[in-house]
């Protein structure tokens, strides 16, 4: 596609329209932070102007230089060309309320966890009397930082099988000044964790299932697959979680896991086990809870269901 014409956009306001009919006329998709073109151009004009996402209104009248719409239009180049995720251009993510930083080793942070988060997890859990959380595959660690956040007076523990998502997830736990209170595992799941007990298990694994993958937009598939491939049904991680999880949480407490599109998957593959699919005021769904004594019932199923993975 050819470069963006600025040449007759002469305030801010002019380069965020001419950016937005850019985007919609290249069909980029939108979902990674964004959900339309005109949020995505501001978000990307002002990253290229060193402007805060978030600035005045009263600036969308100012000129640009011939520099600065060079810049703007380099960038947008790129996210049409590339089909790269505007997070990975910017480096710079939202979740919770709270900045990440994010590049290509790290799935672009999006879940619907993030209102469980901001309501301290009730009313499953009494945000009080939660002492010690597990957050399993966490990429950039924006689950785990923002429940530490909501629970400041939690440990907090975070896995990932992945070594280049632990450095984003590390660098964001500094960034965030959490090293007092959150630590990070290279773990296969629970393989490779210490032995200990938590009071709530959060994960928001890979579960896309074979037929989905195939289907993905190209900015998706910029994604590392590693984070989103979870086999034919999508349950690769998710069962062989169910089937582990018990020896890992206290006897008061809960698993939370984010299974999007799986759920009907795992719903055909355990009938009879009673998965309390959540409910979200802002959107999300595909997100599942069980106590600990659940999976203590119904362990036999797990482990049977994990043979034929």
């Amino acid at each position: 596609m050819e470069r963006l014409n600025l040449q007759n956009a002469d305030s801010l306001r002019d380069v965020i329209l001419a950016a937005q009919a850019y985007l919609e006329e290249a069909g980029v998709w939108f979902g990674h932070g964004t959900d339309n073109a005109l949020d995505e151009a501001a978000w990307l004009v002002s990253h290229a102007l060193g402007l805060d996402p978030d600035f005045a209104e009263g600036i969308l009248s100012h000129s640009l230089t011939e520099v600065e719409k060079a810049t703007v239009a380099t960038l947008l180049q790129r996210r049409v060309d590339e089909r790269l995720p505007a997070a990975y251009l910017t480096g710079r993510a939202w979740f919770a309320g709270l900045p990440f930083y994010v590049d290509e080793r790290v799935l672009v942070p999006r879940s619907p966890i993030a209102e469980l988060i901001g309501n301290g997890f009730r009313p499953w859990l009494e945000p009080e009397r939660i002492e010690r959380v597990l957050d399993l595959c966490t990429g950039s660690g924006c689950i785990a930082i923002a429940t530490a956040f909501a629970l400041p007076q939690a440990q907090v523990d975070a896995s990932d099988i992945s070594a280049g998502a632990l450095d984003v997830a590390l660098r964001n736990v500094r960034e965030h000044a959490l090293e007092d209170r959150l630590h990070l595992f290279e773990s296969d799941l629970f393989t490779s964790l210490p032995a200990q007990r938590y009071d709530l298990i959060i994960s928001n694994p890979p579960y896309v299932d074979a037929e989905d993958m195939a289907a993905l937009p190209d900015e998706y598939r910029r994604e590392p697959e590693l984070g989103l491939a979870a086999g034919s049904r999508g349950l690769d991680l998710v069962i062989p979680m169910l089937r582990d999880a018990a020896d890992y949480l206290t006897p008061e407490g809960v698993i939370i896991v984010e299974v999007g599109n799986s759920a009907e998957a795992l719903n055909r593959q355990f009938p009879h086990i009673p998965f309390i699919w959540l409910d979200f005021e802002y959107g999300g769904e595909g997100v599942f809870l069980l106590e600990a004594g659940q999976l203590c019932d119904y362990h036999s199923d797990f482990a049977e269901a994990a043979k034929s993975l």
